[in-house]
């Protein structure tokens, strides 16, 4: 071929096969260079080197002889085919074939041939044997990525090997070229049964293939599934050797915990992989308390029109506005133009990237990367080294000379070609560390029903592989239950056509600023941690994460009612349509509004503006979801029920429930007998005469009684030991003991009794109503509630009302101390304003309406609107001084004339001769008991003169008896 120019002579030789890029090294030899050793020239002064240069687009490349000698031409290229290729050049490997090009000053001349080393003979080095283990490749050669991935591991292939000339194992690289989801399986079935592979490198998402791995024993190892359906207990014979999305997950909660984003919006590519990734943000979300909002499914074949509904439906009716983007690059693209055209790249948006756009930003054109300025993205962080670097020098000389000849255009190099090439090398390693083994016993037998032979290979390479460490491209390479051990993510912002780190998140630190920051090992989600981040619309103030909707003012609802118009009052100018709303809620309302931290433009809109009676917060909190009103402002209860269709933000009033009922108290004389029932009274009474005989039984029998008479009292002991201390009041032993333990019963029972008609005199107590007397009605107005509880039931009014408290508190505040508070306080959550589910400003106004209740506006508020005195912080505080009453005489009027009765009795047996004749009969009884229980003999003279006294003193006492009845007479 003569006439051409060099460049023009290289590219035909390449376009007809003769040299090959795929197989070969292009290296520029200068004669003037006679050292047998080669090393990288940074500089060309000739014409030819330049040219040279410029035509192999910027890469100098050297040839080395098998003897170390050098081609001896001026300006030759040299294309040398090796058993290894893209690796680097050592002394010794063989020249399979040259390609001399050589170029004259005047003309061009081609001469091609095959040569040996000049002026010497071959060396030849001793032959050793190999064992070679058979791995299978599954790529899609046909695309941009899968050229990438492809060259990445033949350099990691060559770069291993030329590194450990002397290891007795190689990797036998089996590749299936595929194209979509079926031609990998039948390319897995393929390298199972006809090429005798023990491991399989390519796509593990499948559910089919990691069946397959599992009966054959063959590990199915990817170093692009980011997730599996499957657990590692499940199938151990898939490896992932790419970071989990678990952890990015985590990554990506942390991020929105620290900017205090509450909710988010999530868009998501419609395929398995987009599924997967999404139920671990749920679980990551759901562990820091952030809610997805909204989660938008975008199919992978969605053209621009449906990319442009979506994104219309979210900027007029989503009030979110922190976007989460999980799609492939050439579907995220689209969207972000598509969402500047729209206008929501602008200020108080948020939009964060995953690594599936991250880690392909450089594949993006200008337009795109300029529409995702201000973009917060986040991407597995891959540490500096003098590997990497050297590699990725190599790695664009490599790519740029496959460009040349292939139709197929490469990708630029990222993360998942570094994932594929320390997959290669730790393949390498494994079986290297399994070392040479029999062909023969690669394979131990094979299944009856699939056909497959088992691989026993396979659990050894698995094995080895997962206790395989070094320091990879990507950093240090550990498999943590079949997968990649979790590590840092590098948080950037986009910014014009670059990239600005922020800082970076670890598993064990959370959001740091620099990976190599020392410190107490702390997990933290402190934004505070990163770089000043750059929004979209080129803010500096971090998104709050949502706004108001710009379709106009806030809609508020405000109820129109006819009573408790202390709560709210609503009037409405049939002129203009001016709705005006006063009383306690709009003033907490207009409060809140003056502490949020951004203003809000509202219009208040009446419901119910016919006043109609039969209308309920049910039907007006509907309006909500119906979208007729963006919330409601008014004496709303806050309830289970309405919670499911509307939110809630903190009560501004008490919350309970209480019953009233009139302070007054029935006529009831025989209230001291209440604390102890009929058959208690009657226990102790029928106690205190078995006590009485008992003792008086025991002291009987006492030789020296008392001579005052007073063994004629012992049946009153029970009851006189309790009033009076003297311990002579018994004489036996054993009746002392006796009226010890009646002691100890009596204070128990006194105590009881004490305790138990005190709470009968200071606890309020309400009459039972049953249920055919039960009445269930409202009122409208605490006034209807006064003539209602003045009427009383059995006029066609009530006894009791059961309300909530701010409701009972007016009433009481009104009408003083004609009610009182009965019972326990019921819990309720009280009264607050609605909002949709989901919307950002419950929580601002919750934080608002704390500000104000707790604040000194609030008592004023309280008093302008409920009147003077009125005050909300004790909710029982009104109730306790002005609902108590004092006890009177006619608590205790059954005591007092019992005690009268008493009296009176005692008085007329003391100035009468009645109660001297009952004791003459008592005593003449005893006497003559005791006459017939003495001996029969004579009496000594000591107990005679006793006896005559004691008659002496009977007939003296009939005698006085007797005067008084004539006296009487």
């Amino acid at each position: 071929m003569v006439g051409l120019s060099g460049g023009t002579l290289l590219k035909a030789l390449i376009n007809d096969g003769l040299i090959v890029p795929a197989s070969h090294r292009l290296e520029e030899i200068d004669a003037a260079q006679p050292s047998a050793r080669f090393t990288s020239r940074r500089s060309c002064q000739s014409y030819r080197s330049r040219m040279m240069k410029s035509m192999c687009c910027g890469g100098i490349f050297e040839a080395w002889m098998a003897d170390g000698s050098v081609i001896g031409v001026a300006g030759t290229v040299a294309a040398i085919r090796e058993p290894k290729p893209w690796g680097i050049p050592r002394k010794g490997y063989s020249i399979l074939q040259t390609y001399i090009i050589s170029k004259f000053p005047y003309f061009s001349l081609a001469i091609m041939f095959n040569c040996h080393a000049m002026g010497g003979t071959e060396r030849k080095s001793s032959e050793q044997v190999l064992s070679v283990i058979n791995i299978g490749l599954i790529q899609n050669l046909k695309s941009s990525f899968g050229t990438m991935i492809n060259l990445c591991i033949e350099m990691a292939k060559s770069d291993f090997y030329a590194a450990h000339p002397n290891y007795k194992t190689r990797l036998g690289l089996r590749t299936k070229e595929v194209e979509d989801v079926l031609d990998v399986d039948l390319a897995v079935r393929e390298l199972l049964d006809h090429e005798q592979v023990h491991g399989i490198l390519g796509p593990a998402e499948e559910l089919f293939i990691a069946v397959l791995g599992r009966k054959a024993h063959v590990p199915i190892i990817s170093f692009t599934a980011r997730s599996s359906a499957l657990s590692n207990t499940e199938n151990q014979y898939v490896v992932r050797t790419a970071l989990d999305d678990e952890v990015q997950g985590r990554a990506l909660a942390a991020i929105c915990h620290g900017f205090e984003w509450k909710k988010v919006v999530v868009l998501y590519e419609d395929s398995k992989y987009g599924h997967q990734f999404l139920s671990h943000l749920k679980k990551a979300f759901q562990d820091v308390d952030i809610r997805l909002a909204h989660l938008i499914a975008i199919p992978v074949s969605a053209n621009n029109s449906h990319l442009r509904k979506e994104l219309k439906i979210l900027k007029e009716n989503q009030m979110i506005k922190v976007f989460l983007v999980h799609m492939s690059a050439s579907l995220g693209s689209r969207l972000f133009v598509l969402a500047k055209k729209e206008g929501m790249m602008c200020k108080e948006h948020a939009w964060i990237m995953t690594d599936s756009l991250s880690n392909f930003l450089n594949t993006m054109d200008l337009a795109t990367r300029d529409s995702m300025e201000g973009v917060v993205g986040i991407k597995p962080y891959v540490p500096f080294s003098k590997d990497l670097e050297n590699f990725q020098e190599r790695w664009k000389i490599n790519s740029t000379i496959l460009k040349i000849n292939n139709t197929v255009p490469i990708m630029d190099l990222n993360v998942y070609g570094l994932w594929a090439y320390d997959t290669v090398t730790a393949l390498a390693i494994a079986v290297e560390k399994i070392g040479p083994v029999n062909p023969s016993s690669l394979y131990e037998k094979t299944t009856t029903k699939t056909n497959l032979r088992i691989s026993s290979f396979g659990p050894r390479l698995q094995r080895e592989l997962s206790s395989t460490r070094f320091r990879g491209l990507s950093g240090d390479f550990q498999l943590v239950d079949g997968k990649l051990k979790p590590s840092a993510f590098e948080i950037f912002n986009v910014i014009g056509n670059g990239e600005r780190r922020l800082g970076f998140w670890t598993p064990h630190r959370g959001i740091i600023r620099e990976i190599s920051s020392s410190g107490e090992a702390k997990y933290s989600t402190s934004i505070k941690e990163l770089k000043k981040i750059v929004w979209p619309g080129d803010s500096v103030t971090r998104p709050k994460g949502w706004a108001i909707p710009p379709t106009g003012p806030l809609k508020v609802g405000v109820p129109g009612k006819s009573g408790y118009t202390e709560f709210v009052k609503v009037e409405i100018d049939h002129k203009t349509n001016q709705v005006h709303a006063t009383g306690f809620a709009i003033d907490i309302f207009l409060a809140a509004l003056k502490v949020l931290p951004f203003p809000i433009n509202y219009t208040f809109i009446c419901y119910n503006n016919t006043v109609n009676t039969s209308w309920t917060y049910d039907d007006m909190l509907g309006e909500i979801p119906a979208k007729n009103f963006d919330m409601v402002v008014g004496d709303a209860t806050i309830l289970a029920s309405r919670a499911q269709y509307v939110d809630f933000s903190l009560p501004y009033s008490e919350s309970g429930v209480v019953q009233l009922v009139n302070n007054t108290k029935a006529f009831n004389m025989s209230i001291f007998t209440k604390p102890l029932s009929w058959d208690l009274w009657l226990a102790i009474l029928v106690s205190c005469i078995l006590m009485g005989i008992v003792i008086w039984i025991l002291e009987r029998r006492v030789t020296n009684p008392d001579p005052d008479g007073r063994p004629g009292m012992i049946y009153l002991a029970p009851v006189t030991v309790l009033a009076f201390q003297d311990r002579n009041v018994v004489s036996n032993k054993w009746s002392f003991f006796l009226l010890v333990c009646w002691l100890f019963m009596a204070f128990i029972l006194m105590q009881s009794f004490t305790a138990n008609l005190s709470a009968i005199l200071t606890v309020d107590q309400l009459i039972a109503f049953s249920v055919q007397d039960l009445y269930i009605g409202g009122y409208s107005s605490p006034e209807e509630f006064n003539d209602a509880m003045r009427e009383g039931s059995k006029n066609g009014g009530i006894d009791c009302i059961i309300d909530e408290i701010p409701y009972v508190k007016l009433l009481l505040n009104r009408y003083d101390s004609r009610y009182k508070i009965f019972g326990k306080t019921y819990r309720t959550e009280g009264l607050g304003f609605a909002f949709p589910v989901g919307s950002p400003l419950a929580a601002y106004f919750s934080r608002a309406i704390l500000n104000v209740t707790q604040g000194p506006e609030m008592t004023s508020i309280e008093q302008k609107n409920f009147g003077p005195g009125y005050s909300s912080q004790d909710p029982l505080s009104s109730t306790l001084s002005q609902g108590t009453s004092s006890l009177s005489f006619h608590d205790f009027a059954g005591l007092f004339i019992i005690v009268g009765s008493a009296t009176v009795f005692a008085v007329i047996c003391s100035e009468t001769p009645f109660l001297s004749i009952l004791s003459n009969i008592t005593r003449q009884f005893f006497h003559e008991e005791n006459a017939n229980d003495a001996s029969p003999g004579a009496a000594t003279d000591e107990e005679q003169e006793p006896r005559q006294d004691r008659d002496y003193e009977e007939i003296v006492e009939v005698a006085l008896i007797n005067d008084d009845l004539r006296c009487c007479s």
